[in-house]
């Protein structure tokens, strides 16, 4: 029996297609090892967001190899779209599968096997109009499964190379998706996050416009058993008031928002060709706040991007500490040949693009200080995740639905069930103690 061994680099798309590609090999009769076990084949989901990871993804290709020099190395994913010529002159690479392609992964690791060579397995993925079909039964979680929705973006933000690696938008049959979670449900799974490249676009392919995201999310609603239902990373603009009227109906919505802005100024927001400025993204936390009480909305910021003035960067500083926000993803801009923002003058200094990094980060932190504080002493419901130590001591830890990070005193028998807790105080930078209540 030949072995692989699966890793992901990147979002929580790609960690989907690698539980999908892991299935896959084991109904072909592979035996999965860990990355860090040595295997016959290892298969590497790359990542093509950044130069860092570009950087990441040729790593671990390299590593994979130095593991096993008799291994098969499988690249997979954004970075061989973006890099399929530099992945073709790679002796560390044996074998390069595009996206849209995944799902063939199983045939075409034996085709190689039998002919020790080959085909070209990348397709052009601006031209791809089907959704890959990928599905999961169980993931690398045990309480909480990601589903991806849909795949790829219409939006061509000027720093993104994403629609150049994954396409256009493609989105998933809502009875696959429904099929998917009543199994993932059945076999105990308590929590889903709805995930894709761009997952506000749900449905706009479809022809008959049967269905879109909201219908998508009531229909799931509708399963037995299903205790949480997490929406991924969203788009500002569906962010409605009959969107969110919809939305605060359903009890399985978790109050945790992931409201991409990317910028505080609107200046720099139309350099980035992103379609709203600071004062409609501003109005659609109001409409979220004014349905859900104190949710979590959390966002991604770019640092440095093309012609960000002192001016500019403080005005985002500013911005922030405005909405208020729980959580701050912060990124260095990173050049990405073949899109726009590549081409614009006054690139920022690698080094103003660490001082603002930093900068945002001490921001965050405090931001998700203050988050924390407004829950202290109130009830939350935790999903247990996992048995965890610190400092000597046995907690359980999970998730409230805000997605705070809480530990409670141990107690067997916990994992995957929800407790009532109330938050006390922190005890780890990301960690909170909630209280047991019974």
């Amino acid at each position: 029996m030949k072995s692989v061994a699966l890793y992901t680099l990147g979002c929580k798309v790609n960690q989907y297609e690698t539980d999908a590609m892991m299935e896959l090999f084991r109904q072909g009769g592979y035996e999965i090892r860990s990355f860090n076990e040595p295997a016959d084949i290892y298969v590497i989901n790359t990542c093509a967001v950044t130069n860092v990871a570009d950087r990441k993804s040729r790593q671990m290709l390299h590593r994979a190899k130095k593991k096993n020099k008799e291994s098969l190395v499988v690249a997979v994913g954004c970075y061989v779209q973006a890099a399929k010529e530099i992945l073709e002159e790679d002796v560390y690479v044996d074998l390069i599968i595009g996206n849209n392609k995944k799902k063939d992964i199983v045939e075409i690791v034996n085709h190689y096997l039998e002919v020790n060579s080959g085909e070209d397995n990348i397709i052009n993925i601006r031209h791809a109009s089907q959704y890959e079909a990928l599905r999961i039964s169980q993931t690398s979680e045990h309480t909480r499964a990601y589903i991806k929705i849909q795949d790829g973006c219409n939006q061509f933000c000027s720093y993104c190379i994403i629609p150049y690696t994954r396409g256009r938008v493609r989105s998933r049959a809502a009875k696959d998706v429904i099929n998917e979670v009543q199994n993932l449900v059945s076999n105990g799974y308590k929590e889903i996050v709805l995930t894709g490249i761009h997952i506000s676009s749900y449905g706009i392919d479809f022809q008959n416009k049967e269905y879109n995201f909201i219908l998508l999310i009531e229909h799931l609603s509708r399963i037995d058993g299903l205790g949480r239902i997490r929406l991924g990373s969203l788009e500002p603009r569906i962010i409605t008031e009959a969107f969110v009227k919809r939305l605060v109906a359903i009890p399985q919505i978790c109050p945790h928002f992931h409201l991409s802005l990317q910028s505080g100024c609107d200046e720099t927001l139309k350099r980035m060709n992103r379609r709203y400025d600071t004062k409609d993204y501003e109005m659609r936390c109001n409409i979220l706040r004014k349905y859900f009480d104190n949710p979590a909305i959390s966002t991604d910021v770019i640092v440095g991007f093309p012609g960000e003035t002192d001016k500019e960067f403080e005005m985002t500083k500013a911005y922030l500490k405005q909405i208020g926000f729980a959580g701050i993803h912060v990124f260095a801009y990173s050049k990405r040949a073949g899109t726009k923002a590549a081409e614009l003058k006054e690139q920022v200094a690698a080094a103003s693009k660490r001082e603002r990094s930093r900068e945002l980060l001490e921001i965050a932190k405090k931001l998700k200080e203050n988050y924390f504080r407004q829950y202290l002493n109130k009830t939350v419901e935790v999903l247990i995740e996992e048995t965890i130590e610190l400092d000597g001591i046995i907690y359980n830890m999970g998730h409230s639905r805000e997605y705070i990070k809480v530990v409670l005193g141990y107690a067997p028998g916990r994992l995957n069930t929800v407790v009532s807790g109330r938050i006390k105080h922190k005890i780890h930078e990301d960690l909170v103690f909630c209280e047991s209540i019974h």
